[in-house]
């Protein structure tokens, strides 16, 4: 069961990322990210939130070692720490910041959890 959890957790991964660097001003938009006058931020978009998830996901998946899948938590727990700490300081929309922070949490806990102590 560890295993096919570990796969759904990188293929939402890619999925992820698969938004924002095929539909970078669409998710710019749902992240309610404002465009500028220069098209930097969907360079950004498909950098950030988008190539660096996808190959994050291939990534985890082509190693396939529980330590790789710990990593991939370790990520979630960095995003969703920034994310909370965001809902604290920034004041973002909440329902959407504790979303979104929620999913990075419950993966964080998952794959550190499920992966750490695992022997290779």
């Amino acid at each position: 069961m560890t295993g096919t959890l570990n796969i759904i957790a990188a293929l939402l991964t890619i999925g992820f990322g698969l938004f924002g660097f095929l539909a970078p001003a669409w998710t710019a938009a749902a992240l309610d990210l404002a465009p500028t006058n220069s098209t930097m931020g969907l360079s950004e978009m498909r950098a950030s939130v988008g190539g660096l998830f996808v190959v994050t996901g291939i990534a985890v998946m082509w190693l396939n070692h529980p330590m790789a899948y710990a990593m991939l938590g370790v990520v979630y727990a960095g995003a969703a720490l920034g994310r909370f700490v965001s809902v604290l300081l920034d004041e973002p929309p909440l329902a959407k910041a504790l979303t979104f922070g929620g999913i990075e949490l419950v993966l964080a806990i998952w794959l550190i959890a499920a992966n750490l102590a695992k022997p290779a």
